[in-house]
């Protein structure tokens, strides 16, 4: 009988066993993690950490960078814009504003409920109310010359400036009447004195048509001697009128004193602002645009320029007259004149009075179409 002995017994199974092979994970060698069997190791805790702080800190520098990219977008454009914004409102507010601004119906005061009437003065006059094309009631004075002389005589269509009512301007009106020995038909625009209605640029231009409807109705008028003056804002008017081929062909001749091109000029000289020489005319509610129209002026026009302006730069009569096309036109300057007070200048009434002389004698010139 065979005996082994339990040693020999042990090392041969020891022997029969294979060896066990260390499988070593990849993903764990990567991070320098040792066998799951021997644990992980502060130095690999500290590679991991590092990893992961790297990837952080490269995301806040992104982050960092984007926000800051939007920080300067806003400032560059955001300020760009809310600036433009503050220009279109500022705008919005000038143009609904800029009536108050040009029209000043009610300086002095109570000019709205006190006009003047011509019998200050002595002279006769028909106090007239007639209707407007949009139906706006104008309040009219017509002075005429005494007896069957006003049938002869020259009528002047008195179209006034921005400021009072008519009645303001009877002293004038009295030195032409006198003077000229004319008719004068004085205009009150809507607005303005016992008118209705608010002052616009195209009810403007309505009332001063209609006022030249009114005369070329009436039979005891010389049509053929009928005369447009404007006095800076009613200048403006004037052109406007006297321009339309319409009308043209109706008035006799034109006198306009210390008026100006446009709004938008003047605008540049009292405000002073550089931006409005780039602001577009639509911000504009009212434009006034003579300088505009002065080519289509055929009919006989003298510029009464008071070199003493302070308010519109004779610079300006100066361009109107060159830019004129009417075959007979003249500028006088007065040394002396301010912008109302021309009138008061010596030689004043004998200048125009010489200037309707000399139409008399000229041929009528052709009107031309617009």
């Amino acid at each position: 009988m065979q005996t082994f002995s339990y040693r020999n017994s042990v090392m041969s199974n020891r022997e029969i066993l294979p060896k066990a092979k260390v499988v070593e994970d990849p993903l764990c060698n990567s991070f320098g993690i040792g066998s799951p069997g021997k644990g992980v190791n502060l130095g690999a805790r500290k590679r991991i950490f590092q990893f992961i702080a790297g990837i952080l800190m490269r995301c806040w520098a992104l982050a960092g960078a984007a926000v800051l990219s939007c920080l300067l977008l806003y400032w560059v454009y955001g300020g760009l814009l809310a600036f433009l914004l503050l220009c279109f409102a500022m705008t919005g507010i000038l143009y609904h504003t800029e009536d108050n601004l040009l029209y000043h119906p009610e300086m002095p005061a109570h000019s709205r409920v006190f006009v003047p009437d011509p019998s200050f003065f002595g002279l006769p006059y028909e106090n007239v109310f007639v209707r407007s094309a949009d139906g706006t009631l104008l309040h009219l004075f017509f002075i005429r010359q005494p007896g069957d002389q006003a049938t002869v005589a020259p009528t002047i269509l008195f179209l006034h400036g921005n400021a009072g009512n008519m009645g303001h301007r009877l002293q004038n009106a009295l030195g032409l009447y006198q003077h000229l020995h004319c008719n004068i038909l004085m205009l009150e625009y809507r607005g303005y004195g016992l008118s209705h209605g608010s002052p616009s640029e195209e009810g403007l231009y309505m009332d001063a048509r209609t006022a030249l409807d009114f005369l070329l109705l009436r039979h005891d008028v010389n049509h053929k001697e009928i005369i447009v003056f404007g006095r800076s804002l009613g200048g403006a008017v004037a052109v406007d009128v006297a321009a339309r081929p319409e009308y043209a062909s109706r008035i006799w001749c034109l006198i306009l004193e210390n008026t100006f091109t446009s709004i938008p000029d003047m605008a540049k000289v009292l405000i002073g602002w550089r931006v409005l020489q780039y602001l577009p005319l639509c911000f504009y509610k009212n434009k006034f645009l003579s300088v505009w129209k002065m080519a289509h002026l055929a009919v006989p026009t003298v510029f009464v320029s008071g070199l003493a302006d302070m308010l519109v730069p004779p610079s300006m009569m100066t361009e109107l007259h060159e830019l004129c096309g009417s075959q007979h036109k003249q500028l006088v300057q007065f040394d002396s004149g301010t912008h109302n007070e021309t009138w008061t200048s010596p030689g004043y009434y004998h200048s125009l009075a010489t200037f309707l002389q000399d139409t008399r004698v000229r041929p009528t010139p052709a009107v031309k179409a617009m």
